[in-house]
């Protein structure tokens, strides 16, 4: 059996240069440096790791191995504000790096799942019996 067609044209090195670079940036970011400083203490394997996340949103390759959604919730100091931020200078990394189609697929295919995980990361304060803002 094949493997289904990549949802749009990027190379495994176009993922991990935007990865590395998405990072660099976060490593620089005043309010994103101290989320991710207190759960990653091995930058290459953490960029190797979400580079592997990416291969296989986009390029269907097997080899990630976690669940997103509740390493944002279990993080503790990850708060629905940080998505927006996040996503930006996410945006920003790939249309400095990719052709503008391929940045602008990523992009989409980033604020849905971004959209996820800060729905997601919403709803692990709000008591049980009220209903989630689905927007």
């Amino acid at each position: 059996m094949t493997a289904p067609p990549p949802r749009f044209e990027v190379t495994e090195a176009d993922i991990e240069r935007v990865v590395a670079r998405f990072y660099a940036r976060v490593r620089a970011h005043h309010l994103l440096r101290p989320v991710f400083a207190a759960h990653v203490e091995d930058w290459p394997a953490h960029e190797a790791k979400i580079a592997r996340f990416w291969k296989g949103a986009i390029l269907f390759h097997a080899g990630y191995d976690g669940s997103p959604m509740m390493a944002h919730r279990r993080a503790g100091n990850v708060e629905a504000g940080h998505f927006p931020i996040w996503l930006g200078l996410f945006d920003d990394t790939l249309r400095q790096e990719l052709e503008p189609l391929a940045a602008a697929s990523w992009s989409a295919l980033a604020h849905r799942i971004g959209q996820g995980l800060r729905l997601g990361v919403e709803d692990m304060g709000r008591p049980r019996d009220t209903v989630p803002v689905l927007r």
